[in-house]
């Protein structure tokens, strides 16, 4: 492991907006998320494999009224997210470091408002099939997390994970499903949230479509 990445690891861990493993409180804030960590009462929302937090840091700054946790194994990418949350004193900004297969133990019944999932690996290959972050697994955890009504969204330039998951949503029969093959030419605009990871800023650039979906839980 380079020097570098050790630095950001060591950098984490020492800060109060990164939940992980080792943690005084880690494992111990499902259904306190609001109580303990944010200290306040405000809708929770998550990004679910948030890589460098640029969603989270970007929703936390247009709305200082609900609470946003980045969720992402990568400690490295979770530095930098962290440090932009740190620098603007944006407190209704955290970060969990976990697998996602993990949130079930980390989240209470209904305890999340909202679920992003932005610009996730595409799992090409037939064998990764269960490891997309829309398989059948995951979703029934984020049924089991959100709340009745609550929203689960994805943005994706990739088609076939968009016509993946599209399949599986309509297989179970979901409520709401709102969907775009160009988000940013339809009218659910809106969603985009003047909001751009560094990956979205390349596929719009190389002229590739933006994928949107929603559903309620």
């Amino acid at each position: 492991m380079s020097r570098s990445k050790l630095k950001k690891f060591e950098a984490i861990a020492a800060r109060e907006n990164v939940v992980q493993e080792g943690d005084a409180g880690f494992g111990t804030l499902a259904g306190k998320w609001r109580e303990i960590f944010f200290k306040n009462d405000k809708p929770l929302i998550l990004e679910i494999g948030c890589g460098r937090g640029e969603y989270t840091v970007g929703m936390g700054r247009l709305f200082p009224d609900k609470n946003f946790i980045g969720v992402d194994i990568k400690g490295a990418r979770l530095y930098k997210g962290s440090t932009m949350a740190q620098e603007e004193e944006l407190d209704n900004v955290g970060f969990l470091r976990i697998y996602v297969d993990q949130i079930a133990s980390q989240f209470a019944a209904g305890e999340v408002d909202e679920i992003w999932i932005t610009f996730p690996d595409p799992r090409p290959r037939d064998r990764d099939i269960k490891r997309r972050l829309t398989a059948p697994r995951y979703l029934d955890i984020y049924q089991q997390i959100v709340k009745e009504g609550g929203l689960v969204h994805l943005k994706t330039d990739n088609a076939d994970l968009f016509d993946y998951t599209l399949e599986v949503l309509q297989e179970r029969d979901v409520q709401q499903l709102k969907f775009t093959r160009d988000l940013y030419t339809s009218d659910l605009q809106e969603h985009t949230m003047s909001i751009y990871t560094t990956y979205e800023k390349r596929y719009l650039q190389e002229g590739i479509p933006i994928k949107y979906l929603q559903f309620k839980v």
